[in-house]
């Protein structure tokens, strides 16, 4: 009877150990870090979403011949070297406020580590090819952009099963993009890359993609907010 009990007390405390282990796996999602390296990404890659307006006019002789010096403008440090940095991934890293200059510093490494995935590169050349049309199914209302970042026929009247083949082939890409900047975070989080913790942060970088195209997106075009509402924007 004595040795049942403590086979049960042993079973018992296993149990415990072993649910406490589950509960301490908590990835930091640095949401707005995350949005910047996404409109860092679509800045550099995306170069069909429209040309600059033309110049009003030319400049006169006198200042042509003796133009003066452009202005410094602060650079970029995507691609300059940055000092290491871990992203948080304890249980209760959910709860600390991020200043801007960590932000700045964790959007750059994320972009920097996207920028380094060849599958992520390739996603990009692919969704650069097919932007011009697709911003005319935007802006005929023929697609709309779900809350997870992804591309959907709202009115098969205009659209021809060519544009339905890109579709899926966009969505595809998005996924890559999606996938790789969860890839990212857990890299910079020093966590290791299960697919429970993949899981995790999956969901975060699709909401996050999809915030940041929102944002980016042209009066008119048709899109899901969080809750599921459809709206134009």
């Amino acid at each position: 009877m004595k040795a049942k009990s403590i086979k049960w007390l042993l079973t018992g405390v296993c149990g415990l150990l072993a649910a406490c282990a589950i509960i301490t796996v908590n990835v930091y999602f640095p949401e707005k870090a995350a949005k910047e390296a996404y409109k860092s990404l679509d800045d550099m890659l995306l170069t069909n979403r429209g040309e600059k307006p033309p110049t009003e006019g030319k400049q006169p002789a006198e200042e042509q011949k003796a133009p003066a010096a452009p202005e410094a403008k602060p650079q970029s440090n995507l691609f300059q070297q940055l000092p290491s940095f871990s992203l948080v991934s304890v249980a209760n890293a959910a709860d600390r406020v991020p200043d801007t200059r960590t932000v700045q510093s964790e959007a750059d490494a994320l972009a920097i580590e996207l920028g380094s995935m060849p599958e992520v590169v390739k996603a990009y050349e692919e969704m650069n090819k097919r932007l011009p049309r697709l911003m005319v199914l935007f802006d005929s209302g023929a697609v709309g952009l779900t809350n997870q970042g992804l591309l959907t026929v709202r009115d098969r009247l205009k659209v021809t099963p060519q544009d339905e083949a890109q579709v899926n082939a966009e969505n595809q890409d998005r996924k890559t993009v999606i996938t790789g900047m969860a890839r990212a975070i857990l890299k910079l989080a020093k966590q290791k890359e299960t697919k429970a913790a993949l899981n995790q942060v999956l969901a975060k970088a699709a909401a996050t993609f999809a915030d940041a195209r929102r944002e980016a997106a042209n009066p008119g075009w048709w899109m899901q907010l969080q809750n599921g509402r459809w709206v134009q924007k």
